[in-house]
């Protein structure tokens, strides 16, 4: 990462080790720079990837570049596609996943930032 005296030009995200087969780079947050209070991620999860059930403690947007992603909403589902964005809030029960063919290339914003610790996974 270079640091410029109005700007920082990330050059080297860090890479989220991962056991699912899903690639995340947190390009800034707490894994990369020790931002507490935003994350910005590049992320590609695979085809039959999910996670569990989740609460987290910061509002989190996504914006779909490639593929599709599955949202379930407390108890809606809501499939998004390249081009679409959404915001869920926080303290929401939410699981994303991707039941789909094909990869889903996507990133996340987290505010505040993104920490296991406040993702509150089930």
């Amino acid at each position: 990462m270079k640091e410029g005296k109005k700007y920082t030009l990330q050059t080297t995200p860090f890479v989220v080790p991962t056991t699912d087969g899903k690639v995340i780079k947190e390009h800034f947050g707490l894994a990369s720079d020790g931002n507490s209070n935003l994350s910005i991620a590049h992320m590609i999860a695979p085809a039959g990837w999910s996670e569990p059930f989740q609460t987290p403690e910061f509002d989190e947007y996504t914006f779909i570049i490639k593929g599709k992603k599955q949202f379930i909403i407390e108890d809606e589902t809501i499939v998004l596609e390249a081009g679409q964005s959404i915001k869920v809030e926080k303290q929401t029960r939410l699981q994303y996943s991707n039941p789909f063919a094909e990869p889903c290339e996507y990133i996340a914003i987290c505010l505040p930032a993104f920490s296991i610790d406040s993702v509150n996974r089930e």
